[in-house]
């Protein structure tokens, strides 16, 4: 039997059936839930200029989750109080997690588990990025992923940034046999990529209601060329060299 995970494309704009069911009665928030601004060492976009075009291509919500910090994060949350989400993508010792509605920033390299702790502490919540990106070392894999199912809130069920859409999809059917809501993002590093993939979700007001409302969300997104990747190389490079 064919799985209709595999019918997929690189461009969708629904979950399975039992994701994407949702009243008529909802108007649905435009959301990209996986951004970089320069706060992030990998990043040049500067805060003003990333609220910019959020504005300009209509996102209504938006997870600012640079790497290791939330500054970036609490001066957009400053600048524009309802559409910023302030997260933070945290480098553990065994891959990255991502978090969001944070007060503080989660120190990195801690063990997964101290770092859910953490977040929870703030009355966050806390999910997998990438999580079976096999192309990027940061991925945690399928191992430590199935170790921590039952300690998260959710999984990262698209990114725009995965070379391979077929780990974006084999993410898609972990979820849905764990009963885990998914987000997706465009894991933005460039202006360009700002909306290119999230979620069009019911209104949310507290992180139990995001979570709630997660789980009718709808995906839509497009896998990003593989060229952005060199984007965030030079945008490295750019830093070490100090300008």
């Amino acid at each position: 039997m064919i799985s209709p995970y595999s019918l997929l494309p690189t461009s969708y704009s629904l979950l399975p059936t039992s994701y994407s069911l949702l009243p008529t009665s909802y108007s649905l928030l435009h959301c990209d839930l996986h951004t970089h601004t320069s706060y992030s060492r990998d990043c040049l976009v500067s805060p003003e200029r990333f609220l910019e075009v959020c504005r300009r291509r209509g996102l209504d919500r938006v997870a600012v989750t640079d790497h290791n910090t939330i500054a970036g994060a609490l001066r957009l949350k400053e600048m524009d109080p309802e559409r910023i989400i302030v997260g933070q993508e945290i480098r553990t010792t065994r891959g990255e997690l991502i978090a969001y509605f944070l007060t503080e920033p989660i120190p990195p390299d801690l063990p997964p588990q101290e770092a859910i702790a953490a977040v929870r502490a703030q009355g966050g919540v806390v999910g997998i990025s990438h999580p079976l990106d096999r192309a990027r070392r940061e991925a945690m894999g399928r191992a430590d992923v199935e170790a921590l199912l039952a300690e998260v809130d959710f999984l990262e069920g698209f990114n725009a940034r995965c070379l391979s859409p077929a780990d974006n999809v084999a993410v898609l059917a972990l979820a849905r046999a764990h009963n885990l809501p998914v987000t997706a993002g465009s894991d933005a590093h460039s202006l360009w990529e700002l909306g290119r993939a999230g979620v069009r979700m019911p209104p949310f007001d507290s992180p139990a209601s995001f979570l709630e409302s997660l789980r009718s969300a709808q995906i839509w997104g497009k896998i990003s060329p593989v060229w952005v990747h060199a984007v965030s190389t030079l945008a490295k490079i750019l830093r070490r060299l100090g300008r």
